[in-house]
């Protein structure tokens, strides 16, 4: 008995360093720590003059601009909008690229019907379809909405009907010869099957979905982080454009970290995705 709880002991002991930190706890730190030390060396060459304020101000000068904008309100209005807009552009371009991207993959008939088109569109360059949907929408809300939705279809649609058609056939017929219905052929083996790529789609969709916000934002608008970035830009603020663009890496950080908390939920059966989740 004791042999065996030794090798039990054993087997487990490479997952923590000498010290008694996990090895798991050690790799988080560790991914912040790059982030840490190039403020900490930022902040020290523009102190010691080595960056000028107006190419790049110190981060302190940037963390004491978010306060002062945040004290007023004015920070948390623009925010609010561009969330706003970033939410229903995902909900509705999501919906519409997951409904595709499963009609697509489980019908030859749909793929055929479908598929081509939605590739041309996909291959024309977003700022080429600007003046298109300015003339469609004007520059209202619908019109920002509508391009981010159009960002996030392509990679959820994609993703999807990727996942789905890369299914292995012998699952399927391994569930028929056992007396699986349709139903649940698709909820316990097709879409649990499919799921690491449609969250590789959401992923990507939620870049997207930024950076179609970013360019909306540069029509005739009074309100969105891509609204302040342009107006700092028109009075050289170069510290509200780097607190921008902070915002936009932070936000991206959270929607990561929000994919990742989906894969512990629905991939917890995946021994791949469980351990990249534990990291």
């Amino acid at each position: 008995m004791s042999d065996l709880t030794s090798s039990r002991h054993g087997s487990a002991s490479p997952l923590c360093t000498r010290a008694g930190v996990s090895k798991v706890t050690l790799y988080k730190w560790l991914s912040w720590a790059v982030p840490a030390l190039v403020v900490v060396l930022w902040e020290a060459a523009a102190r010691l003059g080595l960056i000028t304020p107006q190419v790049l101000p110190a981060p302190s000068s940037v963390l004491g601009t978010a306060i002062d904008l945040a004290h007023n309100g004015e920070l948390f209005v623009h925010l609010g909008v561009s969330l706003l807009r970033a939410a229903a552009g995902f909900v509705i371009g999501g919906t519409i690229g997951l409904a595709l991207g499963i009609l697509v993959g489980f019908s030859p008939f749909a793929r055929a019907l479908f598929d081509r088109s939605i590739q041309m569109v996909r291959a024309i360059p977003f700022l080429a379809m600007l003046p298109l949907v300015i003339v469609w929408f004007g520059v209202g809300e619908v019109a920002k909405i509508f391009l981010v939705a159009l960002a996030v279809l392509f990679p959820i649609y994609i993703n999807t009907m990727l996942g789905i058609r890369q299914i292995d056939p012998k699952l399927t017929e391994l569930a028929k010869v056992i007396g699986l219905d349709w139903t649940a052929i698709v909820r316990r083996i097709i879409l649990p099957g499919a799921m690491p790529s449609i969250l590789t789609g959401v992923r990507y969709a939620l870049a997207h979905a930024w950076l179609a916000l970013v360019i909306a934002e540069t029509l005739a608008t009074t309100k969105g982080i891509g609204f302040l970035a342009m107006d700092a830009r028109e009075f050289l603020q170069t510290n509200v454009i780097l607190l921008t663009m902070i915002i936009y890496a932070i936000i991206g950080v959270i929607a990561d970290a929000l994919v990742r908390s989906l894969e512990a939920r629905f991939l917890s059966w995946h021994a791949n995705y469980a351990q990249g989740v534990r990291q």
